[in-house]
Order: structure tokens, then sequence, then C-alpha cells
């Protein structure tokens, strides 16, 4: 895949996909401007035109709504431990693909770089 930024989350607790999860993906260049908003599929995956656009250099960040997700599931009430996790990214070449996969529970989160 060339270019684009894609989002996945699973909850590694349950070991589902996010379905529902609400996401932004933020660029700060050169403001900040919200690209891509929505909820996550059946897979986990945001399905998004910018997952296939090159997306401009510069600085981004996911966001994405783990609290709202918990509570809506059941498996939380009130505050948790991470209400948002945020992941703040430099893209550096448009052509190279980033894909972003959030491993959560309700008490901790990874977030890394995937393939």
């Amino acid at each position: 895949m060339a270019g684009g930024i894609s989002l996945h989350a699973v909850d590694v607790a349950t070991g589902r996909p996010a379905l529902g999860m609400a996401v932004e993906l933020v660029t700060f260049t050169p403001t900040e401007r919200v690209i891509a908003s929505g909820t996550l599929g059946a897979g986990g995956a945001l399905d998004h035109p910018t997952v296939n656009e090159p997306a401009r250099p510069g600085t981004h960040e996911a966001r994405f709504m783990v609290g709202d997700w918990l509570r809506a599931q059941g498996l939380a009430q009130g505050p948790v431990f991470m209400e948002v996790a945020v992941f703040r990214f430099e893209v550096i070449d448009p052509a190279e693909h980033i894909h972003l996969p959030l491993k959560f529970t309700p008490w901790g989160v990874a977030l890394f770089r995937g393939s």
C-alpha cells in the first residue's frame, strides 16, 4: 500500500476489535485541523479515504476514544484509566503508508507503527 494513514484498535483483554470506537486523525501542518473522524468498523479499522491518500509531511495525531468505548461495552463505569489514547507522530515521506494499531485493555495501551 502506498501512502495513507490507517487506524486500527483491538481490546486485547477480550480479544475483540473495537467496533464502534470513535477516533480522530489530526494534522498540525500548518495549523491544527481534523482530517478524519469516525468510528471503527467490525474489524476494528477506520474506513476513511485517509487510508489510501498520501498524507502531507508534518506532525499528526491519532486520537482513540477508549473511555467512551469501554463504557459503551459495559466494561467500565465512570472514569477510566485512559479516556483518550493519543499518539503524536511525524509523516516524513508521504509515499509511505503509516499503520497505527492500538492494543488496549481497561488498564493500559500500546500504540505503535505497524505494517
